[in-house]
């Protein structure tokens, strides 16, 4: 009998050619006679010259042929699909006719998986489970193939989680059959000798335990069906059961890791920690995660740098708690570890709070995915971002080429650390050098001069201005300051610019460029701050090429969902223009404000920080806006009192607080003892106290208040204002420096 797709493939060329001509002929009548085409063609219709006489013949045979082979071709299906169905039901027939059968009692070898073909499946399936006997009255035993059993070598046994845990040390019965199973069961895949353990095939009638006194093998399953059941069904105290699921390593780190944050705070410093309070303040349900790659929790930096060296405890470096001037000793660290919440909890906390994630840096930012990843690998998506990576200390590229051994008797200051492991270095080398005569240089100078008195300490400082703070400063006061800093034990020299550091002779040497040598034993590098930007490239955000930093608006904002606040923000200030500051004060103040914009207050830049420094007991100074000695200056002085020191100005507030900051309360340096005053260093005049106003364009953009304490709301104000002023004398009177 010929196949239809075989008769098609040799008469289709000859009727595809007849209908062509067919065509053809028709198009030919209708344009000769100008009328509609009848339904039945009298043209031509045969591939042969028209005229022959079986031309219509032949096409009448080849459309039959085809006919006929489509209608054989469709019988022979359904005969085919007819006798698999009756087939089929014979099997069913015949499966429960031996099912009716009483099972016989288990053998104590493995039996042959069962062969089963449910209904509604077409491939068999097989079963050898165990079920727990807890929770059923009947062992029930399904087997269509009661007598083979076939012993079965395993290396090693696979046990499912969901089985295993039911077959451990369960009393054996005499098994019962159960006619009635309507699920599927799926093919056992490996199986492992268990003593006392019946087998048990899973239905839906309760189940009780099978009685036998030798092993019984067990299959364990790929997949089973209701293993849910299963499970519940086990043992929880079996020793030998397999957990349900894999145990969770808690230290895996992953598991710490937030997928979304509504509020994601990237950098652990003073400045993240603002915005937070600040979050949380105006929405008190927010949940903050902060990102930081150091160890500690959020701290305060200035006190690295004061208050830490002047604690009489020995133990400073591990409690790094100080005493303030009025006498209130605190720690370092903005909040104790019970403020905050474990970043694995954030997401779970009824009303939300603040977490911290150490020891994590973002190395790549998704500005529009809304995603950062993680050192480790991990991401964490995010609704609203701050940016606060402060920044990392400046070195010398003399020193960065001057080999490794003068790079690790090196210290760059700023964290933690630096203080632990400076403070160890001060007590085991004779000398150390600071490099650098700004705010940092010149407070740790007078922090490790106090220690100079002890037998074979020597500090040194060095930079190349002419006076402490010359950058700063106006030149008189800063040569006066100068005599003060040396009044505290510090060798103090000028002029000096680095040409080379060389390591000799268990020394280093520093070369100066007018010929001078330095031999110290360790070298502090205090010479700026340079902004941590790494984000700016993945980001797509825009480093200011003048001042360093992320490129923000009054607002602190670099993108709709991006702000950034600290060292790391390059702001445009409404009254001073466009700035990047390196205070605690601006970390405080532009945090809070970034936290602020971030929950809808949209205020612009225009709270001035400020920012403060203590050399030594007697000598403390404030200011505020841009103070920069390059700038036209104009001082106006008073004779000092006792109270016009850091240490009574605090004891009269009864607070410890130098900034008008919320999350701020630190003092000046921690020193009872009184100092006698320098000796005038120019026109014998003594700069006990007093204004000094830096102008531009006759506008006082900046004031430093030297020795004058609780009057920064004052200067403040006038900046301002933005006023130009004839008589700066009159503006100083109000700050009362003239009062006893």
């Amino acid at each position: 009998m010929f196949k239809c797709k075989t008769v098609w493939n040799k008469l289709a060329p000859l009727a595809r050619a007849s209908s062509t001509l067919c065509l053809q002929n028709a198009r030919k009548s209708v344009l000769r006679h100008g009328r509609r085409l009848e339904m039945v063609q009298r043209a031509q219709m045969s591939s042969g010259p028209p005229g022959g006489g079986g031309e219509n013949a032949v096409y009448f045979v080849l459309v039959g042929a085809a006919c006929l082979g489509g209608g054989i071709y469709a019988y022979r299906t359904v005969s085919q699909d007819s006798e698999r169905y009756n087939e089929r039901m014979r099997q069913i027939a015949s499966r429960q006719s031996q099912e009716s059968k009483p099972a016989k009692a288990l053998e104590p070898v493995a039996e042959e998986p069962t062969l089963i073909e449910p209904a509604v499946e077409e491939s068999p399936v097989t079963e050898d489970i165990v079920e727990s006997p807890e929770a059923v009255a009947e062992p029930i035993v399904k087997s269509s193939i009661p007598e083979p059993a076939v012993e079965i070598a395993v290396t090693e046994p696979v046990v499912e989680a969901s089985v295993a845990e039911s077959v451990i040390e369960s009393p054996l019965m005499e098994p019962v059959v159960e006619a009635s199973v309507q699920e599927p069961i799926i093919e056992a895949t490996a199986t492992e000798t268990v003593a006392e353990a019946p087998e048990v095939i899973q239905s839906e009638e309760p189940i009780a335990p099978v009685v036998e006194s030798e092993p019984v093998p067990v299959v364990s399953t790929e997949h089973v069906p209701e293993a849910s059941s299963v499970s519940e069904s086990a043992p929880e105290t079996s020793p030998a059961a397999a957990p349900a699921a894999e145990p969770i390593d808690p230290t895996a780190p992953h598991l710490d890791v937030l997928e979304h944050a509504p509020y994601l705070l990237i950098g652990g410093g003073t400045a993240s920690f603002a915005a937070a309070r600040s979050i949380r303040a105006r929405d008190p349900g927010a949940r903050v995660l902060i990102i930081t790659e150091e160890s500690d929790l959020p701290y305060m930096r200035p006190p690295l740098s004061k208050e830490l060296w002047f604690s009489d405890d020995p133990k400073v470096t591990e409690s790094l708690r100080f005493k303030q001037w009025n006498g209130k000793e605190r720690s370092i660290y903005f909040q104790p570890p019970s403020f905050y919440v474990s970043p694995a909890d954030l997401a779970k906390v009824e009303n939300g709070g603040v977490a911290v994630l150490t020891d994590r840096k973002v190395v790549h930012m998704d500005v529009r995915g809304n995603k950062v990843k993680l050192s480790d690998g991990s991401e964490i998506s995010y609704e609203k971002c701050l940016i606060a990576t402060g920044g990392v200390p400046r070195n010398l590229q003399v020193i960065d080429r001057a080999g490794e051994e003068v790079i690790k008797r090196t210290t760059l200051f700023r964290k933690i650390e630096d203080f632990r492991s400076l403070e160890k270095i001060s007590r085991e080398v004779k000398s150390i050098t600071i490099i650098g005569g700004g705010f940092l240089g010149s407070e740790l100078a007078c922090a490790l001069g106090r220690r100079s008195a002890d037998p074979g300490l020597e500090v040194m400082q060095l930079f190349p201005e002419k006076g402490n703070m010359g950058k700063v400063l106006p030149e008189y006061l800063s040569n006066w300051t100068t005599e003060k800093v040396r009044k505290e034990g510090v060798n103090v020299i000028t002029d000096a610019v680095v040409k080379n550091v060389t390591y000799k002779n268990d020394k280093l040497e520093i070369k100066l460029k007018d010929g001078r040598l330095v031999k110290t034993d360790h070298i502090v590098a205090a010479v700026g701050l340079e902004p941590s930007v790494e984000l700016a490239k993945s980001a797509g955000l825009e480093v200011d090429s003048d001042f360093g930093g992320y490129r923000v608006n009054a607002e602190l904002q670099a993108r709709s969902n991006i702000w950034v606040a600290g060292d790391a923000a390059c702001f445009y200030d409404i009254k001073l223009g466009r700035r990047r500051v390196e205070h605690h004060d601006h970390a405080v103040v532009s945090g809070r404000l970034a936290g602020e914009n971030m929950t809808g207050a949209n205020k612009p830049y225009w709270h001035q920080s400020m920012f403060w420094s203590d050399l030594g007991p007697d000598v403390g100074y404030e200011a505020i806006g841009i103070v920069d000695s390059s700038l036209p200056t104009v001082g106006v002085f008073a004779k000092a009192t006792a109270k016009d020191t850091p240490k009574a100005a605090t004891e009269q507030s009864g607070t410890g607080i130098r900034s008008e900051s919320e999350t701020e309360a630190v003092a000046g340096v921690l020193e009872v003892g009184t100092v006698t005053p320098a000796p005038p260093v120019q026109q014998k005049e003594d700069y006990g106290k007093g204004i000094i106003f830096y102008l531009r364009d006759k506008v006082v953009v900046g004031i430093v208040l030297w020795n004058v304490f609780n009057r920064m709301p004052i200067a403040r104000k006038i900046i301002k204002d933005g006023e130009a002023h004839t008589d700066l004398n009159e503006v100083a009177k109000l700050f009362n420096i003239h009062e006893d």
